[in-house]
């Protein structure tokens, strides 16, 4: 293949995946065909992102790439100083600011968080792109770090935390993004993240009660304060 040959490929590729990760992130992952996304870089090949990607999880896995091995080199300057030693925020503060501080590089509009936000909702994409970022060496650090800080929670409980915070921090940064598209910001990038780092801290690590259990009758569930005693 000729350079030039090889600088038009990249370039549709990169056009396909910045289609892609637009009419996605506005759309929806379902309502939005291949044919549709080649349409909209003007490729007459319907088969364009078969041709460069090999199907949709493929295009997908490609744009969660692309941005995720960005923010992990940011977060490995949140680590160059050394590790945040016991202290959870620490670590949340390297957990969440590299990417809000990526996403407030792309500028307005962007479509990464929103992007990302469907992504998560479908189950299968979802668990993949979980499981291929947590693999990345700083993220995985910084995960293992935190762990450790919280191995008193009972191992439910920090699962549980963790689907919250992973749920969190998707959305938050999928509305703040919205928000600046629409010309409708609340806040800063940055009051968002002290916000959400705040907010984390204080899920990670709040106290854990002892389940109501419940009783029925006629049909109604009611506390049952015998089974508390």
């Amino acid at each position: 293949m000729t350079r030039a040959r090889r600088d038009r490929t990249g370039g549709t590729r990169e056009a396909l995946m910045a289609a892609a990760e637009r009419l996605y992130a506005e759309h929806g992952l379902l309502a939005v065909s291949n044919r549709r996304i080649g349409e909209a870089v003007g490729q007459r090949n319907v088969t364009a992102v078969g041709y460069h990607f090999g199907g949709r999880t493929e295009l997908v896995r490609a744009i969660m790439a692309r941005h995720g091995e960005q923010v992990d080199r940011l977060r490995g300057r949140c680590l160059a100083g050394g590790p945040p030693g016991d202290d959870v925020r620490g670590w949340v503060e390297c957990l969440v600011r590299p990417p809000l501080r990526y996403l407030a590089s792309l500028g307005v509009p962007s479509w990464s968080a929103r992007f990302g936000a469907q992504v998560m909702t479908d189950p299968a994409l979802g668990k993949l792109v979980g499981e291929e970022a947590c693999a990345r060496p700083h993220l995985r650090r910084i995960l293992d770090g935190l762990g450790r800080r919280l191995d008193h929670l009972p191992p439910p409980v920090r699962e549980s935390r963790g689907t919250m915070a992973r749920q969190l921090v998707t959305a938050v940064g999928a509305e703040q993004e919205r928000a600046l598209a629409e010309n409708d910001p609340r806040e800063s990038w940055e009051e968002t993240s002290q916000g959400l780092v705040d907010a984390l801290v204080g899920l990670l690590t709040a106290e854990v009660t002892e389940p109501t259990h419940t009783i029925r009758t006629q049909g109604k569930e009611t506390p049952d304060r015998e089974a508390q005693r």
